[in-house]
């Protein structure tokens, strides 16, 4: 093979990375793979466009299929964004016989099974490390370095502008508004945050961790999502006072043959390696039942580490092609997936009551927690300003998620109960 030829599909942030590393790095590469790797043509919406990399602007094309149709194309990089189209486009690639390295999470986390048994039928590769936490080689790690043994939970924060946002308003007492502003004026936050503060984002990259660390097919219906937009300075700092850490925690966890998936507002310990993750960054705790405890931490997204990760999959797809191993990489779920009820999923929680100050007030919220089998760890209250209203704020021993949904309603129903302010699980014990 005298070289390898790649074909780009998209040329913003991330493929601007792919070219920059391919272009730096070219000894490296063809020392590891034994021939060179050329980028032969790169798909974008205007050739005619300035940019800030520099490309022969014969490599420029507006027409997908010179490139996804091309017999003189090897592999196929999709940095493009977007579901449906990329999806087409995917497929196309795939029934010609390219191989594909992808960074695209939301198409991965909706059509990932149907792709790679496509991959599969046409003994093609399909990677996609860049899909999950930029550079951090989290998949991989699962798939390879961790594929003789049994991951009962993973654990992490895998969107980078909720952490930068949740940094921002812990360390300096900022509201959430304000945040998202400087976070967007940054470059850390779309001009529409949606996908990333409802946490959609983290929920996609979740369903693909749990697909792959559990052998199932998770999908993304399965994900039970709650954004941070309705946390508060007064969450924050209460959480503080009792030693925690508010993240946005994406969680995957087994018990038996039980799946539970999760992405919502989560307090940690101080103490838990999550809580020192800061700003931008991501990171994944990983439990095994042979190798105990590990994490993965690094920067979660950006050019050159996602391109990183891009190139890292482009260089074990051409290993696999000159070896004559292509198409093998797709492996099918060895489980089938078994979800947990509500009544089955275990937790502690933080919990902000308003509640009128007058007697007898606490023994009618104590008896509601005895009814519904949530027990008090810890508890303070406060007087507020208005008139006759107390705050009380509670830490639960662990209770049932079904149970403590129906202790919520039950409280809002309560004449006693002004409203219920806020409520987060917990994970771990704070000292």
């Amino acid at each position: 093979m005298k070289e390898i030829r790649v074909g780009l599909l998209g040329l913003g942030t991330v493929g601007s990375g792919v070219v920059k590393i391919i272009t730096d790095h070219q000894d490296r590469l063809a020392h590891q793979i034994g021939c060179p790797v050329k980028v032969t043509k790169i798909l974008v919406q205007n050739v005619d466009k300035e940019r800030d990399v520099a490309i022969t602007p014969s490599l420029l094309t507006s027409d997908v299929y010179e490139i996804i149709n091309s017999e003189e194309i090897d592999i196929v990089i999709e940095v493009m964004g977007g579901v449906e189209s990329a999806r087409q486009y995917i497929l196309t690639a795939l029934q010609n016989g390219k191989h594909v390295v992808t960074a695209n999470k939301d198409l991965m986390a909706l059509y990932g099974t149907e792709l790679l048994s496509v991959a599969k039928d046409n003994q093609c590769d399909l990677f996609y490390e860049a899909s999950v936490a930029g550079g951090i080689p989290i998949l991989r790690s699962i798939v390879d370095g961790l594929s003789s043994d049994r991951i009962t939970k993973m654990m992490g924060i895998v969107n980078g502008t909720t952490n930068f946002i949740l940094t921002k308003m812990s360390n300096e007492g900022k509201a959430y508004e304000d945040v998202l502003k400087e976070a967007q004026e940054l470059g850390f936050a779309e001009a529409n945050p949606t996908s990333d503060v409802e946490g959609l984002d983290a929920a996609r990259k979740m369903t693909i961790l749990a697909t792959l660390g559990f052998s199932t097919n998770v999908e993304l219906s399965d994900v039970k999502v709650k954004g941070i937009t309705s946390i508060t300075e007064e969450d924050l700092a209460y959480s503080r006072d009792l030693g925690y850490t508010m993240k946005l925690i994406g969680l995957a966890k087994r018990d038996g043959e039980k799946l539970e998936v999760s992405v919502e507002p989560t307090l940690l310990p101080n103490k838990h390696p999550l809580a020192a993750v800061q700003n931008e960054f991501n990171a994944v705790y990983v439990y095994g039942e042979a190798v105990g405890e590990t994490m993965f931490y690094g920067p979660g997204a950006g050019s050159l580490p996602t391109a990183t990760a891009v190139v890292s999959d482009l260089v074990a797809v051409m290993k696999n092609m000159r070896l004559g191993v292509t198409g093998n990489s797709a492996v099918s779920p060895q489980y089938p997936k078994v979800l947990k009820e509500d009544s089955e999923v275990l937790a502690k929680y933080f919990l902000r009551l308003h509640v009128k100050d007058e007697v007898g007030v606490f023994a009618k919220i104590t008896s509601l927690f005895s009814e519904y089998g949530a027990s008090f760890e810890r508890i303070i209250q406060m007087p507020l300003e208005e008139k006759g209203a107390a705050e009380i704020v509670i830490v639960t021993h662990r209770a049932t998620l079904a149970n403590y949904q129906v202790l919520l309603q039950k409280l809002e129903e309560q004449d006693a109960v002004k409203c219920v302010k806020a409520s987060y699980r917990i994970e771990g014990d704070a000292k």
